[in-house]
């Protein structure tokens, strides 16, 4: 049963999002919270597990990405893939593919998922044990259209069943913005969007990967920049849309990018 102290911080999160859930969903972000905060005490997963910097540094912080701008939140609203939501071969509306790069704990991913039912989520991840954790959430919490991928980053962007296969990418991984292109951009189709969640003001970064951008078909649209609500924790969303296919050289091997960035 969800606290009186979670329920209050989720609505007040959300309200400031112009988010409006049920009360299943947020039963829903609650048993997951405590599943992650279990799990915790076997596995390294998060430093946040106090009820109200969970709710505010983890949850709200994922569902931020609807303030990187309307044709995000209308993909994650809607569903429906970024040109036409139709699916070419059927005929039928086509849910949009979202892939969480480097989720962790499943964040924002699952809880993305909770939010927004309609987008098909993968959960891809280099560690098989958090993975693991992330198909236990799955069938407990009988959440739908998502699914965990394990595996490098460089190997799923150059596997042709991946390769820009996706509408939208996101990340709240730690790496430097030219390295999580690297590992983005080849994932997401030409004309769909690729969503780093980074800290602070990221100028610098941006200027880092300003040949990587153009290298590996990208181009900024937005940049959103904004403090998470009662805490001291700036939070900067980047809107990268994707111009042009992909070079096949890219990504490079494993290892390769983070080792020796596009400079």
């Amino acid at each position: 049963m969800m606290t009186k102290t979670f329920d209050e911080e989720l609505k007040k999160g959300l309200s400031e999002l112009s988010l409006c859930i049920s009360e299943a969903q947020r039963e829903l972000l609650y048993d997951y919270y405590q599943m992650v905060v279990e799990k915790n005490k076997v596995m390294n997963l998060t430093a946040i597990t106090e009820e109200r910097e969970f709710v505010i540094k983890h949850i709200i912080d994922s569902l931020s990405i609807v303030k990187a701008g309307p044709s995000v939140t209308d993909m994650l609203m809607d569903g429906n893939a970024y040109s036409d939501g139709q699916d070419t071969e059927t005929g039928s509306t086509a849910r949009i593919k979202l892939i969480d790069i480097g989720t962790g704990a499943g964040m924002p991913g699952v809880i993305l998922r909770i939010v927004f039912p309609k987008p098909e989520i993968v959960l891809f991840d280099s560690l098989k044990k958090r993975l693991s954790f992330l198909d236990e959430v799955i069938e407990r919490l009988s959440l739908k259209h998502i699914s965990t991928l394990h595996g490098r980053a460089e190997d799923l962007g150059q596997d042709k069943q991946y390769r820009e296969s996706f509408d939208l990418a996101v990340s709240r991984a730690v790496a430097r913005m030219n390295v999580l292109l690297e590992y983005g951009l080849p994932l997401v189709k030409t004309g769909g969007v690729f969503v780093p969640y980074k800290s602070g003001d990221v100028d610098e970064e941006l200027k880092e990967a300003h040949n990587a951008l153009g290298m590996l078909g990208g181009s900024v649209e937005d940049r959103t920049i904004f403090q998470l609500p009662d805490s001291d924790m700036s939070r900067s969303l980047i809107l990268i849309r994707k111009k042009k296919t992909t070079p096949k050289s890219y990504p490079r091997k494993a290892g390769l990018p983070s080792k020796k960035p596009i400079i």
